[in-house]
């Protein structure tokens, strides 16, 4: 009941948005869907859970923000920050393989900031600041997906391929890493329970971060010249 009262809250948070238009609201309200979710499942002492709602949360962000960037490309590549700016260089990395991507000398550094930068914010604010910024990239990269899926010649396997591995590795390691430093606020401004030994959560975090830059590394230039073909163009 739990996960369905999250995938509801995460799609009416995402009309809301598209209702009042305003991009800069729609993280904000993508995190309002989830949030006392977590909050709850960490008042119980249940990291476990909290981590699973956001999971869930995570995978309602990202089915959202695809099929809405499929219907409707022009609507929400205005709507969802940094979308048309994302679009544009994954597009150009389909199309030749060039762009970071496939460069790790552009993307460690970029994607080591991310990771710098949500740990700075999870820990600072209880993962109020972090989880919006989680949704920002959800929402640009399932942008990118629908878009590109909407132009495909087989929009349907380019929905599933256009979320890279690496990619859903990244997003699972993030939920988990916004989860377990989001504790040491909330304990004292919520009153969460103890949640036990959190370095195993925090290893499995890291490893997948580092999985994540490996695969992408290794798979991109093949896996770019398969988007290319099952795109057609």
């Amino acid at each position: 009941m739990i996960a369905a009262a999250i995938v509801l809250c995460t799609a009416l948070s995402y009309g809301i948005g598209w209702a009042l238009g305003v991009p800069a609201l729609v993280p904000v309200l993508n995190t309002a869907a989830s949030f006392p979710f977590m909050v709850l499942a960490l008042k119980r002492g249940d990291l476990r859970l909290a981590i699973a709602r956001m999971i869930v949360w995570a995978l309602a962000m990202g089915v959202c923000a695809t099929l809405l960037s499929f219907a409707r490309p022009a609507q929400t590549e205005t709507l969802f920050l940094r979308a048309a700016e994302y679009r544009a260089e994954m597009f150009a990395w389909v199309l030749t393989g060039r762009g970071a991507e496939s460069a790790p000398s552009q993307f460690i550094p970029e994607q080591a900031a991310h990771t710098l930068l949500f740990v700075a914010l999870a820990l600072a604010t209880g993962s109020v600041l972090a989880m919006p910024m989680g949704a920002v990239l959800m929402n640009y990269m399932g942008h990118y997906v629908g878009t590109l899926a909407a132009q495909s010649a087989h929009p349907r396997l380019t929905l599933l391929l256009g979320w890279h591995p690496w990619a859903v590795i990244r997003v699972i390691s993030f939920v988990v890493l916004g989860v377990v430093l989001s504790v040491p606020v909330l304990s004292r401004v919520a009153r969460v329970k103890p949640v036990g030994d959190v370095r195993p959560y925090l290893a499995a975090a890291g490893g997948g971060l580092v999985l994540d830059v490996v695969l992408k590394w290794l798979l991109a230039p093949a896996w770019q010249r398969l988007l290319l073909r099952v795109v057609g163009w």
